[in-house]
Order: structure tokens, then sequence, then C-alpha cells
């Protein structure tokens, strides 16, 4: 099939690549210029596992274009697919800006039959708004009699760094569909794109728009509430002498429960739950509701991005004047280079708004980090002479007074901690993910403080983690 997608930001690349990876004809279109250049000279713009040479194979192949020129990308196509940014204005709603502007631009060029699909990432109610923008488009042009267009709702499910298996084999492809007349010529052409891609047509699940763009902010509120739920959980099993890794195993046995996002942790981030819980909340305030479950989520998370700090702060004092940090992790997850809602960003400032020098290290997003945290302190990073990137793990932890471990990389859970208590000037791990091992910590002399795990470490070496730093100091 012939297929244009209109993006080539996350979403987009990922559709698009995946897409002519099983044998389709796909053309990205993109306003901007430079990175469509990028793309055509094989440079990808994101970090995503496995993209990059997707790229290349099926750019050599015929298989995947790129192109700034609108018209072209249209008149290549049997569907588009809109998958263009939806940031949240100031209040957390969706800004459907630049959805509405794409389907204008459809609408000026279009000539022949189109099926639409909105991947983007959209409140209720905006396929019907993408179907009035082109409609009126086509009345303006004076062509609405001759040229007719089908819109569906066809949210995206992708993980950052797992999409292109997300993709490629997918647990269910959610399409909404409007009986406008052309209800059987659009589902079956849903069905030939999707159909390299799913082991059966039940992995298809039909419904209308309303269901479709409810069903994306639902799943992905769902699964915020769970990391919510566990990082409250942690911060009872705390207290109460409890282990927050032994609660995940028992309750995660429960196949009514499953194991997944039960990880406690310093709050999630990325492009989809922060904006998509806002969304939600928004969406719900609009019609005279509440969303108390998912308004406590967000409140939850955000409480949940300080306990580092918290934690720093409680060893050290409110004054950090001369005290050195090392971090590990910027990225809010693995596998990616994405800042947005990292909770990286709000232990760095935090930090250094109360005097500590920071060396930070991570394996891919330390380009990226330097733009975000240049925006949240309103100068350039590289002005803030408390804070330095640094070459490689091992590197930041020199002269640090503790380590804080932020993401969850695979060679962070590989440090040899041993190394990292010689490099460390004083023996403190705060494992923001729980990577590091109770017992292994213990034995090596570490002080270790995961989340919710804290009074579990102090029964098991009869040690308080609360000590005083000087105490561990002079014991040491």
């Amino acid at each position: 099939m012939k297929i244009a997608v209109i993006g080539a930001g996350y979403v987009g690349l990922v559709t698009a690549v995946c897409l002519s990876e099983v044998g389709h004809d796909v053309m990205v279109v993109d306003n901007d210029m430079g990175r469509i250049t990028l793309l055509q000279a094989g440079t990808v713009p994101i970090h995503e596992p496995g993209l990059d040479l997707l790229i290349t194979n099926n750019a050599a192949a015929g298989r995947l274009q790129f192109t700034a020129a609108m018209s072209r990308a249209v008149d290549h196509a049997e569907v588009i697919f809109i998958a263009v940014g939806t940031p949240p204005m100031e209040d957390g709603s969706a800004d459907l800006r630049y959805v509405l502007s794409a389907a204008g631009e459809i609408g000026r060029v279009m000539k022949s039959f189109k099926v639409i699909v909105n991947k983007s990432t959209v409140p209720v109610g905006s396929a019907a708004l993408v179907h009035s923008e082109i409609q009126r488009v086509l009345q303006d042009r004076d062509v609405a009699e001759s040229v007719v267009f089908s819109v569906t709702s066809n949210p995206e499910f992708l993980r950052e760094g797992d999409a292109i298996a997300d993709f490629m084999s997918p647990d269910r492809v959610v399409i909404g569909l409007s009986n406008d007349g052309h209800y059987t010529r659009t589902k079956a052409l849903m069905e030939k794109v999707y159909q390299p891609l799913v082991a059966s047509s039940e992995q298809i699940i039909w419904m209308d728009f309303a269901s479709s763009e409810l069903t994306k902010y639902a799943a992905n509120a769902m699964l915020a509430t769970r990391i919510s739920f566990m990082n409250e959980m942690a911060t009872l099993a705390e207290k109460v002498g409890a282990d927050i890794d032994c609660i995940r195993m028992g309750i995660g046995s429960d196949k009514r429960i499953g194991k997944s996002f039960l990880q406690a942790g310093t709050g999630y981030g990325g492009s989809c739950f922060p904006k998509d819980t806002k969304a939600l909340v928004q969406s719900a305030h609009a019609r005279g509701l509440r969303m108390r479950v998912v308004e406590a989520v967000e409140e939850v998370n955000n409480a949940q991005k300080n306990i580092l700090v918290d934690a720093v702060v409680e060893r050290f004092g409110e004054n950090l004047r001369g005290r050195q940090f090392a971090i590990w992790g910027l990225a809010f997850k693995p596998n990616t280079n994405d800042m947005r809602e990292a909770p990286s960003r709000v232990v760095i400032e935090a930090l250094l708004r109360r005097g500590a020098k920071i060396a930070a290290f991570d394996p891919v997003a330390m380009d990226e980090a330097a733009r975000v945290l240049s925006d949240d302190l309103g100068l350039s990073i590289a002005r803030v002479p408390q804070f330095s990137f640094a070459l490689d793990a091992m590197s930041a932890l020199a002269n640090a007074d503790a380590l804080l471990v932020l993401t969850e990389w695979d060679e962070f859970k590989q440090a040899d901690l041993a190394q990292v208590k010689h490099a460390l000037a004083s023996p403190i791990v705060l494992d923001g993910r729980n990577i590091f091992s109770l017992t292994e910590t213990a034995s090596l002399g570490l002080v270790y403080q995961g989340i919710g795990r804290r009074n579990s470490l102090a029964q098991a070496t009869g040690i308080s983690a609360l000590t005083p730093l000087n105490t561990f100091a002079e014991s040491d």
C-alpha cells in the first residue's frame, strides 16, 4: 500500500519505518526541512534502539522516503497518518493546533479519496474536528462534492525504548470508525494496513471515535496509576519496615494484577504519562466532572520526583554548599534520550538551588539534557560552574559525597560496586530505581538507600540507614 505519515517525530518515524519494514510504500512529510535533510542523509534525530538500521535498510529498498512537500506526500498515499505533536497547554489540555493544521494542509492539496488517520494522542472529539477542518477547506476550494475522504482514529501504544517491538508485534490495534458512508471501504483499507502486523483479525478492535480516543488516555492513566500506587506503597513500606520489592513480587504474582508497571522509583516522566493524565483531567473538567483518582496519581508523581532530594537534605541538610553529588541517568527511562518530564530535571534544579555541585552521566541523553536543563535554568548549563557532564559513569563519582541513581540503564546495573565505593568520597548510594542488591551493598559497607527498602536495610545490617554521615565516616 501507499502510505503517508505527517510528522517525523517519535510516533511518526516509528510508524513510518515499521510500516515500510512490512512492505508498504511509505512517504514521511515534515515541515522542518532541517529534520528532513538529516533523515534523507540517514541521520536519525531521536534515539530509539534499532530505528537507524531500519531507516537505512528501507530507504535503500525504496520503501521509505522523506519530503517537506505536503502535496507530494498526499498525492502518493491511499492512507495518511497524522502523527504530529499535541503538547500540553497551560491548563494541561492537549494543544490541537498542529493536528488541525495538518488536516487543513491535507484538504488544500487532496484530489481523490483518502483515509485520514489520527495517530497523534488526542482528546475525545478530535477525529470529528479533523473531519470538519478538512471538509471546511474542501468547501473553500469548491471541491467538497467531488473530493471525498474518511477519518479514522488509531491511537498508538508504544513504549519508548521498545517501540519497534511494540509496533511490529502489537497486543492490540485500536481503530475508531465513523459510519459516514465510506465505512466498508475505510475498514478494508485499515485492515490492509495492519494485516502484516497482526496474527489474527481479533487483534484489531473496532470501535467508535470517542471510545478509541478515550481508550488511549485510559490506558496511560491506568499505567500511571500503578506506578504512583507502588510509590505510595514504597513510602508506607519504609515506615513499617517492609520491602517494596517483596511486596511487588507478592502482588505481581496475582494474575489479576500482573507484574508490569509495579516498580517503585523516582516517578514517571516522558512524553505520554504526564501529558495524557493532565489532558484526561482537563477533558473531564470541561464536561463538569473530576477524575479524582487521576488527579491523585499526578499529585503523588510530582512529590515522588523529589524523593531523592528529600533524602539528600535529610542526610546533608538544606545548605549543600561544599557538597558534590554524582548523578547516574538523565533520561526519564533507559534506551531513550527523552528528557521530557524526566525526574532528573527536578533533582538537578533542586540540588543546584541549594548550592550543590553535580557531575552527571547518561549513556545517550547528555546532549538533550544540556538543551532542556538550559531551558529550565534560564541560562546555558555550560555556564553553570556547579554542574558538569562526566565522560563516563565512574568518572562522575570523583569527589562525590553520594551517588544518586535516576535511570535504570543496564550499564549501571552491572557496575562494580566495590569500584563505586572506592571512587566515592563518601560511600553513600541513593538508588532511585532500586537497581542494586541490598545484600551486596551491605557486604561492601556501602551506605545504601533505595525506594521503599530503607528499613529492610537496617534490619539486614543492624545499622540505621539514617545514621549521620560523620558516624559512617568514622566507622568506615
